[in-house]
């Protein structure tokens, strides 16, 4: 009796040490599958996005005939649409256009509407100050024979540096300028008042370095922008309120939806861009049972356009494998 005992000790000691081996193989094979279904989807987001950004390039080309649905809508693109939506069986993708006009050229902007910039994105009034001041210094001819207190500053880091003294051709060298944080430049989350975690814009969403500097796109511009233009409070709330639901198709629009009266900064506002585009391609892929993945990518691409007449239709001036997701929702 007490062998038999002692053997059906051991058989149920093997029983639960195979069962604990099987358990841990099983979920090590589902982890397994589950990385290779979650990279196999990255892989597929990151072609529809791509794809994305190529086929909205040819419809910024083809919208320029003016082509329109039989309800009047553009067929392929308008300078008042912010946002193209493409469907595929794969998965969906929104498409941002950001003309460069939504942004503030940081090498022609003057400095009132740097500092405003820089105090609406939630820089203290000394740092703002401070900020302007630097790039100001890092975008200005350096004085003969001499270093500015700037530069004096850069020399004295552990990697040291000079300033440029001349147009800036990245908006990530503002990075380097003195007082410049990296959560002021890239933004951030904060959390809203139901207990979301919203972006939080940065100075890299308001500021490029291509543009003429003047009037902004209301359809596009962020609202920290919007503000740094002169524009009231209310009116930019007013605005991205409105844009959110209709685009503004002309200026006329923002105007009469504040009675036609003069407004302060309204004069700063446009409709679209001219040739030059940020396309931010965001993609969901499609899951077996129809749904879209919660897996996002998002590649962007900045796009110069040329005249018909021109040897090239285009450039691409710079290309973004894994850029940031904007603020729109699917």
């Amino acid at each position: 009796g007490g062998r038999r005992g002692g053997a059906l000790l051991v058989v149920l000691w093997l029983s639960a040490a195979l069962s604990a081996i099987a358990f841990s193989l099983a979920n090590t094979v589902r982890g397994e599958i589950e990385r290779a279904g979650t990279a196999s989807d990255g892989v597929r987001a990151y072609y529809l996005a791509a794809g994305s950004i190529e086929r909205a390039i040819l419809y910024l080309q083809w919208g320029s005939g003016g082509a329109l649905l039989p309800d009047g809508t553009p067929r392929y693109y308008a300078s008042w649409m912010p946002v193209l939506r493409f469907v595929y069986p794969s998965g969906e993708v929104l498409t941002e256009v950001i003309p460069a006009s939504a942004r503030l050229n940081i090498n022609t902007a003057r400095p009132e509407e740097i500092y405003r910039l820089l105090i609406a994105l939630g820089a203290e009034p000394e740092r703002a100050g401070e900020i302007t001041e630097g790039i100001l210094d890092w975008r200005t001819p350096q004085p003969p024979g001499r270093l500015t207190p700037f530069d004096a500053f850069y020399l004295a880091q552990p990697s040291s540096f000079l300033a440029r003294h001349a147009s800036l051709q990245e908006t990530e060298e503002v990075l380097l300028i003195k007082g410049m944080t990296p959560e002021l430049f890239h933004g951030g989350f904060e959390r809203t008042p139901d207990g979301r975690l919203a972006p939080r814009t940065g100075l890299k969403d308001c500021i490029g370095v291509y543009g003429s500097g003047g009037a902004v796109d209301v359809n596009s511009a962020e609202p920290a922008l919007l503000l740094s233009v002169g524009l009231p409070p209310e009116v930019v709330q007013a605005i991205v309120r409105t844009r959110r639901v209709n685009p503004f198709r002309s200026v006329e629009q923002v105007r009469a939806m504040f009675g036609g009266g003069a407004v302060p900064g309204l004069d700063r506002l446009r409709v679209g861009g001219s040739t030059i585009y940020t396309l931010r391609a965001t993609a969901r892929p499609r899951l077996p049972d129809g749904r879209l993945s919660d897996l996002r990518r998002t590649v962007a691409a900045t796009v110069k356009f040329f005249p018909p007449d021109y040897d090239i239709r285009l450039q691409i001036l710079r290309w973004y494998d894994d850029a940031p997701a904007g603020d729109r929702e699917f």
